[in-house]
């Protein structure tokens, strides 16, 4: 019998994520073979996140969204960082954070975030989305997105939705982490622990994907 060390079955686990859509796919993602920045940014700036959560507020006071919990991603921080913010906007404070991977864009090694709204560009889309309809799909429990600005209207159209995967570690990580067909992708038990603020709100959580 054939004996997988460690870092084999991890990487087989990365082999095995495939891509967002929820049809006509068989795109896999591994994690980044090509080098990384020098100097590895791991958490979200957090006077830009305080700033870019109270404009978010505002934005679901004028629309009529949630005005007590959203989801922020900053992409500017490595993908094995804790990027995914859950945010208190009533109290202004982060809830939690966690790992989120990214589209693999044109060259799914490299670590870079390549952002498109074009439909087959298997990256992500920076703005701000509704949160939408629960449902089970490929890769389990999902919640349909919408995108509220120019950059990121095609979201639905795209299958671009917010999901788990086992291959996200739940742990900060020094190498960069799998990669998506543009889905933000969150860590399952993570996950988990997002699901009652977005089902339990009488009114569509936001999320905003920054850089």
């Amino acid at each position: 019998m054939i004996r997988f060390k460690a870092w084999s079955v991890l990487l087989l686990a990365a082999l095995l994520f495939a891509a967002c859509k929820e049809k006509n796919t068989t795109t896999h993602s591994i994690p980044s073979l090509l080098p990384a920045p020098q100097e590895l940014v791991m958490a979200p700036d957090e006077a830009r996140l305080h700033e870019k959560a109270k404009a978010l507020q505002q934005y679901a006071v004028k629309h009529g969204y949630n005005t007590c919990y959203a989801f922020l991603v900053d992409f500017s921080v490595f993908s094995g960082g804790k990027r995914f913010i859950c945010y208190d906007l009533l109290h202004h404070k982060i809830k939690s954070s966690g790992l989120v991977a990214h589209g693999q864009g044109p060259d799914f090694r490299a670590e870079k975030v390549v952002f498109s709204n074009v439909s087959g560009s298997r990256c992500s889309s920076l703005g701000k989305y509704r949160i939408g309809g629960k449902y089970s799909g490929r890769f389990g429990t999902a919640y349909k997105l919408y995108g509220l600005d120019s950059s990121n209207s095609r979201a639905f159209d795209r299958f671009v939705v917010l999901h788990s995967h086992a291959c996200v570690p739940a742990a900060a990580q020094d190498q960069g982490i799998c990669r998506s067909d543009g889905c933000p992708t969150l860590n399952p038990a993570y996950f988990d622990t997002l699901q009652p603020y977005i089902d339990t709100s009488s009114r569509p959580l936001l999320l905003w994907i920054y850089q």
